[in-house]
């Protein structure tokens, strides 16, 4: 299997290394855009179906992690050997059409199966990325390099939200599935056109091993490693409440500030913000707002702070998140608590640049903690182990609680269930406070 256009050297111009940015990431928006997009339609799809908060959160956690995760590792195995490119292609076309699909649900079981089917086309579209751009970019430039491509999560999220929320409003929500899917497919040709496989290793200097390796091999190199697993545990428990507050925050505001969300956007014009918007529309605008500039800014900081600490001192690759992530810590109780959108909006914004500063100093210390034929294996382990915990409970464990609280809370019982996840973050900064010191002596490359 050969990817479109020939292999290149690693050594590509620097325009051309800028497009292979912005096409990833183009993709990577596209990704979370059709991995989040059920959080914004989670109202009106819960109206429609009859569905409770635990089939919401199994059908928009469990049933995209249980495929997504276990066909992950085998997947990042290929692309070790095969072209990368021809796989992410793959996976966009599969993961786009299984979105659109997602529209043309009945029921409960219909819409759980395909989002199923998203988590399978997912599975190939992160992990062969990763290795992508260590081969593109030399290793004291990765860690801004893997910021950048992850700005394709806030971004993609907040569009997903956006997109859910304007298409709903003017459309319906199976539309909204439709429209992203079929946008999504015709991305994939564009992608496999233009974007050519790089050399691998070829940044990583004359010892870089380059040669396929084992399953095994790739298990027993993790094994000795423990930083590998402190910081794919630590970012296993913010994830489940960045997953979760992803998912559930839209109906969090919908159901505990409903009434406020027209005052807020009073001073919108009124093409945006129609007479008759619903409060799906609101909220999907407040959110996204948080999502797109709390998310970009605080994935450029977690970048731009590894490549700058991180070359000295190794340990600050886990550092840096921890401090945010106990940062947040304020900021959480704040928003959740806040009595007005005055201020939960300025306390979610820090809030969701705190939370995702781990981005680029932990991506880019996985790719130095094994050799060049292994880093896709390796992420895929990092990435099995992150979201079947991160998104496969953390949906699942904020949905439950909100069930068990309703008798006492009742429409404010999804406050408290948000509120009992800031112990995650907690979890996060000891496992990565945990890993700090280890990191010098499991460095590869």
């Amino acid at each position: 299997m050969s990817a479109t256009l020939p292999s290149t050297s690693s050594s590509a111009s620097p325009l051309y290394r800028a497009y292979v940015l912005f096409i990833l990431v183009v993709v990577y928006t596209f990704n979370f855009i059709d991995r989040q997009i059920v959080g914004i339609l989670a109202v009106p799809i819960k109206s429609e179906l009859a569905l409770t908060d635990t089939q919401l959160s199994l059908m928009g956690g469990l049933a995209f992690a249980l495929f997504y995760t276990f066909l992950g590792i085998p997947i990042a195995m290929l692309a070790d050997r095969k072209s990368r490119t021809w796989i992410m292609t793959i996976a966009l076309a599969i993961w786009s059409a299984m979105t659109a699909a997602s529209g043309l649900a009945q029921n409960f079981l219909q819409l759980f199966l395909a989002r199923l089917g998203v988590g399978v086309g997912e599975a190939g579209g992160v992990a062969p990325a990763y290795s992508l751009i260590s081969d593109y970019f030399p290793p004291n430039q990765r860690a801004r390099a893997l910021s950048l491509y992850s700005f394709g999560i806030p971004i993609g999220s907040a569009f997903g939200i956006l997109l859910g929320g304007v298409l709903t409003s003017y459309l319906g929500w199976r539309s909204a599935f439709f429209i992203v899917g079929l946008a999504g497919l015709v991305i994939a040709p564009i992608f496999c056109l233009t974007m050519r496989e790089p050399k691998r290793g070829g940044l990583d200097g004359a010892n870089a091993q380059t040669n396929p390796a084992k399953l095994s091999e790739v298990v027993q190199t993790l094994i000795h490693k423990p930083s590998f697993w402190g910081l794919s545990f630590g970012a296993a428990s913010s994830s489940m409440m960045g997953y979760g507050l992803i998912f559930w925050l839209p109906s969090f505001f919908v159901r505990s500030f409903g009434d406020a969300l027209p005052g807020f956007f009073a001073w919108m014009p009124d093409f945006l913000v129609p007479a008759n918007a619903s409060d799906l529309l609101y909220a999907s605008y407040f959110y996204g707002a948080v999502l797109l500039i709390g998310g970009v800014a605080g994935i450029w900081l977690g970048g731009a702070m590894a490549d700058r600490y991180g070359p000295n001192n190794k340990a600050a690759y886990a550092l840096v998140p921890a401090a945010a992530f106990l940062a947040t810590i304020p900021f959480f109780i704040i928003g959740v608590l806040a009595p007005s959108l005055w201020v939960a909006f300025p306390a979610f914004l820090v809030l969701q640049a705190l939370s995702l500063v781990w981005l680029g100093p932990v991506l880019a210390a996985f790719q130095h903690l094994v050799q060049p034929n292994m880093r896709a294996t390796a992420s895929a382990i990092f990435l099995f182990i992150n979201n079947l915990i991160g998104i496969g409970l953390g949906n699942l464990a904020i949905g439950a609680i909100s069930d068990g609280l309703t008798a006492v809370f009742h429409n404010e019982s999804l406050r408290y269930a948000i509120l009992c996840g800031i112990i995650f973050y907690i979890i996060a900064a000891g496992l990565f406070i945990y890993t700090a010191p280890r990191l010098k002596h499991d460095w590869a490359s």
